[in-house]
This record gives C-alpha cells, sequence and structure tokens, in this order.
C-alpha cells in the first residue's frame, strides 16, 4: 500500500507516541501482574496506528478524461445539491454538489475539470462540523476556480472540519492543469464544495457515494 507524502511526519510521530505509551504502561506494570494490561494496551495502540497509517493510503485509479463531465473531486458522499449565489469571485447563480469526507474515507483531492488555474485563495477561518451550512462560508477553507478550454469556469472549495486542521493544496494561479490530476490533501473529515453552471445536467442526489476522480457529477450542456 502507498503512502501519501502528507502522512509521512503524522505517522512517525503518532508511532512514537504509541511506543512511549506503551513502554509506560510497561514500566507501571513490571512489578505487577499485568500482562492481560499490556497485551490489552498493545493490541490497542498498534490498532489505532495501523488507523493512523491507513488515513493516509494513496490509491492507485485510472486517469479519466472527458471535457463533457465534471468529476467528484474526493471520495465521500453527497450532502448538498442545490443552486446558491456565488459571491466570492464568479458574482452568478451555480448549481452547488457538496461531498462529506469522513475520516475512514482517502483524503486525496483531484481536479474535477483541467483548464488554467484563474483563481485560487487560501481563507483561515472557524472549525465548524463540516456538514454545518455555514461552514463553506465560514470554516477554513481554500478556493479555487479552474477556466475550461471551453471558456466555462468552476469552483471549488476545500473546507476544514471540526477534526480536520490541516488543507494542502498544490496548486497556485496561471497553473494549467489535467483532469483528475491529484491537486491537494485534507487531513482528518471535511468536505469539498464544487460550483458548476447551473444548466449542468446533475448526475448524483444528496446520500450518493461517490469516488474522487471517477464518479461524474455532472454533465456539461
Amino acid at each position: 500500500m502507498k503512502i501519501n507524502k502528507e502522512g509521512y511526519r503524522i505517522i512517525a510521530i503518532s508511532g512514537l507516541i504509541c511506543l512511549v505509551v506503551w513502554l509506560l504502561t510497561y514500566y507501571f506494570q513490571s512489578h505487577h501482574d499485568g500482562t492481560g494490561i499490556l497485551i490489552t494496551s498493545g493490541i490497542v495502540l498498534f490498532a489505532f496506528w495501523l488507523f493512523i497509517i491507513a488515513f493516509f493510503r494513496e490509491p492507485r485509479r485510472v486517469k479519466i478524461h472527458d471535457e463533457e463531465l465534471i468529476f467528484s473531486p474526493c471520495d465521500g458522499r453527497v450532502v448538498v445539491t442545490e443552486v446558491v449565489y456565488e459571491d466570492e469571485y464568479l458574482k452568478q447563480e451555480m448549481m452547488q454538489i457538496s461531498i462529506f469526507m469522513s475520516v475512514t474515507n482517502i483524503h486525496m483531492n483531484w481536479l474535477p475539470v483541467g483548464g488554467v488555474i484563474e483563481y485560487f485563495k487560501y481563507h483561515p477561518g472557524r472549525f465548524l462540523i463540516a456538514w454545518h451550512p455555514k461552514s463553506s462560508t465560514e470554516n477554513e477553507r481554500t478556493t479555487t476556480v479552474v477556466k475550461m478550454d471551453n471558456g466555462k469556469s468552476v469552483l471549488f472549495r476545500q473546507v476544514a472540519g471540526l477534526i480536520a486542521r490541516r488543507i494542502v493544496s498544490y496548486i497556485k494561479e496561471g497553473d494549467r492543469v489535467k483532469q483528475n490530476d491529484v491537486f491537494g490533501f485534507i487531513k482528518f473529515g471535511s468536505r469539498i464544495d464544487v460550483l458548476v453552471p447551473k444548466d449542468c445536467e446533475l448526475l448524483v442526489e444528496i446520500g450518493d457515494p461517490v469516488k474522487g476522480s471517477q464518479t461524474p457529477l455532472v454533465r456539461l450542456k
């Protein structure tokens, strides 16, 4: 299993902490009949460390390129599909599809479309629960707009959640990007909002599970 580079430090630190906790348990139980406690604590700590490692797993996926489709930028479940007014950059009504990522999902982020990055901004903010309606405008987040070769623009936001405290983006304004390339990572639970032209054909519904870079969200008209 390949591990994403964003996890190297956290995996090392969490592994060291687990080892120290177990050694302290061993020290305090060494003069008592604490074999059961040592075994149990060892299993629990090792399972916790494996969970941390699994969180940063990096899957191999087929890269799909289709200019008529806008793909999910992450694994998760659709929690919002509605028309909203986008007032940060595009200043127009757009269809918003929001995807919630639980701590068990892959947390890599893929570009839903290809084109040129015409806008990027990092916003410091709060850490409301990711499915809270105000999280899209009040939480820590990044906003990215890609202008496609057909002239249409797609906006997407990485939104930090209650647990997620670290958003990583690898792109900057002016970059030319390819559809379904990796563009970032969000650590430990979060959501991504994708705002597309409102006349698109919606291909998902609230509650649908989606797979990053594989599941089409809408078809452009």
